[in-house]
């Protein structure tokens, strides 16, 4: 292909494209696969390199996604394994750490964690402070990790520490494989205000991990991470309003839509309002696979759709609030339950599969006050937007007075 693909052009390759044909040939032999299996296929990471994934194409990875979805099965859990770590792994990692890695967290069998952000070090990760020492065959880990999602159920964590105190942040900065039960690592829950465990604290007190855990060369940390964030990004911009899960602004609109009800003026504006901001990040998003499916690299538009898409989570949920009226100030209650107490409305179509919504739309609307911060800040995604794509001065470090 040449230029850049339309998406919206697109129309999926028929019944005898190979990659749908071998698909449904493998799902007819498993119909219910195990995650062991569907790791040991390629189809959990089908765009991941052979024997992890299949090398698949953009167009395949849609055509597998199709089919899998049509199948009604579902890839393992492992976000920010598969995501994150596994990805960082395939780039940088030796060839025994892919051996060892790479499989069990595609199957879900090993939960990781990313131990990046610091008391006092957050948006600016560079200035971490947990230090690494090398001992012989060992690095000993001394340092504070925070806002850890799933420590408390991980098996490994990816860890960013300062091995050479003397050379500029950005150049001392390793990268490892922790073992998340290793003697040293302490764990403490942060329950959230969706009175949640999510989040944790974990303190690393000479915690002894291996040689063979550092991933990539010492001291050149910092360039994987920023593989692990670019993956991040794109993973958190996906079509659902919580950092690509839960629901979207369309669900909410057609929630309203088929329950019939007359809502104000000032809610249908809220309505129309919210919904073009989720036509806007879905036609990003299909811009982004187009360029994907022509061979070019998305690049920075993943800060792009992050930085619009936590704001437009905001948004949406603050809309569903409004939608709910008076039920809003329940802990489990929705839109749903205000839209079937209005008059005229009756049993909406298919309620019964959205008893799950009500909860989901309240504590999306608690959660989505951390939208803006997790995974690297709006304001750290404007800047990337400022200096990468519009070509801007960078921005001044009040710190060192420099740029």
């Amino acid at each position: 292909m040449r230029g850049r693909v339309n998406l919206m052009d697109i129309v999926l390759p028929g019944e005898d494209y190979p990659a749908r044909k071998q698909c449904r040939a493998w799902l007819a032999e498993h119909p219910d696969p195990s995650p062991r299996e569907l790791a040991e296929s390629g189809y959990v990471a089908p765009h991941w390199p052979r024997p992890w994934g299949l090398g698949a194409s953009a167009l395949d990875q849609l055509v597998i996604d199709e089919e899998l979805k049509r199948a009604s099965v579902q890839r393992p859990q492992n976000r920010i394994a598969i995501g994150w770590a596994g990805p960082t792994i395939i780039y940088a990692g030796t060839e025994e750490q892919k051996q060892r890695y790479l499989l069990p967290l595609l199957a879900g069998e090993e939960i990781w964690c990313q131990l990046f952000s610091e008391p006092d070090s957050g948006s600016d990760l560079a200035s971490l402070s947990t230090k690494a020492v090398r001992d012989g065959d060992e690095w000993i880990v001394t340092g504070q990790k925070i806002w850890t999602t799933f420590a408390h159920q991980a098996k490994f964590g990816i860890l960013l520490a300062r091995t050479d105190p003397d050379a500029p942040k950005h150049k001392g900065i390793s990268y490892f494989i922790c073992p998340m039960d290793a003697p040293g690592v302490k764990i403490e829950p942060i329950v959230d205000m969706t009175g949640q465990h999510a989040f944790n604290q974990v303190f690393l007190d000479e915690v002894h991990i291996p040689a063979s855990s550092l991933v990539g060369e010492v001291n050149k940390g910092w360039p994987l991470a920023k593989v692990t964030l670019g993956n991040e990004r794109v993973s958190l911009s996906g079509e659902g309003a919580l950092w690509g899960d839960g629901p979207n602004a369309e669900a909410l609109v057609d929630l309203v839509r088929r329950s019939g009800a007359s809502v104000s003026r000032v809610l249908r504006h809220q309505l129309v309002k919210v919904w073009i901001e989720g036509e806007i990040l879905r036609l990003l998003r299909m811009r982004q696979l187009g360029a994907t499916l022509s061979g070019q690299q998305p690049g920075p538009e993943a800060s792009v759709r992050k930085a619009m898409g936590d704001v437009h989570g905001k948004h949406l949920m603050d809309t569903a609030k409004d939608v709910a009226g008076a039920y809003g100030m329940l802990a489990d209650a929705g839109p749903l339950e205000a839209l079937k107490g209005m008059p005229g409305v009756g049993l909406l179509p298919g309620e019964g599969g959205l008893a799950w919504i009500s909860l989901v739309w309240s504590i999306g609307y608690l959660y989505s006050c951390a939208l803006t911060i997790g995974g690297g800040t709006t304001e750290v995604q404007h800047n990337i937007i400022a200096e990468k794509i519009l070509g801007l001065p960078k921005d001044i470090d009040i710190h060192a007075g420099k740029t």
